[in-house]
């Protein structure tokens, strides 16, 4: 039974953790803080972030906490934070793509994409590329993204994923659970054909109590089988510091249906293991953001 006491302490390393101020994210942040990390919080609203860091602090004194912006439905935003981060890290052990949205109502980015497809994937797709390089600087180096049990009911729709015929809020979500799955797998294939020491793995929370599901009922119908954020950051963690892990693992709750539970290796549905899906999203992802994997794809494959 996997649990925070078997993280190794993290002196000397750096993560990056999206979505940090709340949930599962202030979770993921407090644990490898708590291990002696340094933790830089990538959050929209700087007051939010603030009170997590106070939250943390409390009860780890020392950690070591910054606050960068980031808002991942702007592809600008996501540019000037990793400038600022570039500028004062020459190194990023970890990279947790865990902030995201589900189930608001109909809205665009700042670039104009479905709010879900460009906040939960894109978003994370040009974080991940544009810090490629610091994650290869780094021995040991690791992406983990944050999938959900969602996936495995969702269809990829290649002419809806912009909400072009329309939105179901619950269906777009599903899409871009499964779009982190399909770049998750595609990316680590990549690596591994680049000869990268760099791992990109995914994890899920389970059925977790968090501020995620504020646009949604079905957590009041299910209230009794769901979990507290610290217990749903465990797969996470367990993804991301687990020397056991290999490139391409997928982690969730241990318990039924993997609703609840210690972290274990979970399976996926097949969808989100289609490589020809995989590689046409990748390349669509590609054009979106502008942004390439120089570092591990110096040729354009098709």
């Amino acid at each position: 039974m996997w649990t925070s006491s078997d993280i190794p302490d993290q002196t000397g390393r750096v993560a990056i953790v999206t979505g940090a101020n709340t949930g599962i994210g202030l979770e993921t942040a407090a644990a490898l803080g708590s291990k002696n990390a340094t933790v830089v919080l990538a959050c929209r609203n700087r007051a939010k972030a603030e009170d997590a860091i106070e939250k943390i602090r409390l009860r780890t004194p020392q950690a070591d906490l910054r606050f960068l912006e980031l808002d991942l439905a702007s592809l600008g935003s996501v540019e000037r934070f990793v400038e600022a981060f570039r500028a004062e890290s020459d190194r990023l052990d970890l990279l947790i793509n865990n902030a995201g949205v589900m189930a608001p109502p109909f809205a665009r980015t700042e670039d104009g994409f479905e709010l879900h497809f460009g906040c939960n994937h894109l978003g994370h797709f040009a974080l991940s590329g544009r810090l490629m390089d610091r994650l290869e600087a780094t021995p040991g180096a690791r992406v983990v993204t944050v999938s959900s049990l969602t996936h495995r009911v969702a269809v990829l729709d290649f002419d809806n994923l912009n909400a072009e015929k329309g939105y179901r809020k619950m269906a777009a979500y599903g899409q871009s659970k499964i779009a982190n799955l399909l770049f998750t797998f595609e990316l680590q294939r990549r690596l591994e054909r680049s000869g990268s020491e760099v791992l990109a793995v995914a994890a899920h929370p389970g059925w977790t109590r968090t501020d995620l599901q504020r646009h949604a009922s079905l957590m009041d119908f299910f209230g009794g089988l769901t979990q507290g954020p610290a217990r749903g950051a465990m797969p996470t963690l367990r993804a991301a510091v687990d020397p056991q892990v290999l490139g391409g693992d997928y982690y969730g709750p241990r318990g039924l249906f993997e609703l609840v539970g210690y972290p274990k290796k979970v399976g996926t549905s097949s969808a989100a293991r289609n490589e020809e899906d995989a590689r046409r999203l990748w390349r669509l992802s590609v054009d979106l953001t502008g942004v390439r994997f120089t570092a591990v794809d110096p040729v354009r494959s098709v």
